[in-house]
């Protein structure tokens, strides 16, 4: 028998799931966050979800609260076996987790119970976690907490960003998520988390991008990845502020006396900048509000003075890169 699923997600991570979905079960709807603005006009963007679900011809629900009955009320009208959960943004009351006949499944891009919450994949790179993966999760009210059906497990490359990491992540996801479709309900129970192994996800803020030299090399690296595409890592430069990107260790000695923030050359692999230990190669640069360039290019314009330090910036963290 064909199940009767919803599916509730909101950006193009969470596609690949609509579609395992799609082609596992009988969607009957599917739930997204409401159109936002976005970009320099303003103008309204549907999330990636619900473009996706349209050209798939399937309904779309996209509730501004999830708490005051109606959406539980839209959705008991399917006679759900089933709701699948990916990034859908919002954290769900009882009364729709207990709604379809086999419960709700999310699915979480990360090796539960590492990394609950809302930035799972930025958060593994930015650790330098070796690898990470996605886990099929039966929900519940808790964030992330709910027993585990399944995991797939893949290495971090390690100088892959998040945002690449993400890439190859969700269609990962989906496979595995169709796979466990198909042979629901008649799966092994879930295994319970380990709460020895907790480790939370926030949300990123903008000013966690802000570049750390003080730091060992690695963990330079890291960050600079782990900020990759949003927020950025950046630095400043005088009154500048400088995104960074495309991290690597530098093959270059470090000088007696060299300080950290110190750029030591610019060269055709980037700029060479000095740590708390060792040297970092950033290959790519962007000033706040221009395009994002080599840095030898950039340097070409703007030359580096002997011994020039870069520091916190004197403004606001950026946004966006443009």
């Amino acid at each position: 028998m064909t199940l009767r699923a919803a599916f509730m997600g909101s950006p193009e991570f969470a596609v690949a799931s609509l579609h395992a979905v799609a082609r596992a079960c009988d969607l009957q709807v599917v739930v997204s966050q409401p159109d936002r603005p976005a970009g320099r006009g303003r103008k309204l963007v549907a999330p990636a979800v619900k473009e996706a679900a349209t050209a798939l011809g399937v309904p779309v629900l996209q509730p501004l609260k999830v708490r005051d009955g109606a959406l539980a009320a839209a959705l008991r009208e399917h006679a759900l076996d089933v709701i699948v959960v990916t990034a859908y943004g919002r954290i769900l009351p009882r009364e729709i987790l207990e709604l379809p006949r086999l419960g709700c499944i999310n699915v979480h891009a990360s090796l539960l119970p590492r990394w609950r919450g809302a930035a799972p994949i930025q958060r593994a790179v930015l650790a330098g976690d070796r690898e990470t993966g996605v886990a099929i999760m039966q929900m519940e009210e808790g964030l992330d907490t709910g027993p585990v059906h399944r995991v797939l497990v893949t290495p971090i490359g390690p100088l892959e960003t998040s945002g690449e990491l993400f890439d190859r992540l969700a269609p990962l996801g989906g496979a595995v998520l169709e796979a466990f479709l198909r042979e629901l309900p008649d799966v092994p129970p879930p295994t319970e988390q380990d709460e020895r192994g907790l480790v939370l996800a926030p949300m990123l803020a903008k000013a966690e991008g802000l570049t750390r030299w003080t730091c060992p090399f690695g963990q330079v690296i890291d960050h600079v990845r782990g900020m990759d595409p949003w927020p950025g890592a950046f630095t400043g430069r005088g009154d500048l502020v400088l995104k960074l990107f495309r991290a690597a260790p530098s093959a270059r000695i470090r000088t007696d006396g060299a300080l950290p923030g110190q750029v030591l050359a610019v060269d055709r692999e980037g700029m060479h900048v000095a740590c708390g230990e060792g040297i970092v190669c950033i290959a790519e640069l962007q000033v706040v509000g221009g395009k994002r360039m080599p840095a030898h290019a950039y340097a070409a314009g703007k030359p580096f003075a002997p011994g020039e330090s870069l520091t916190d910036p004197r403004t606001d963290p950026p946004g966006p890169a443009e």
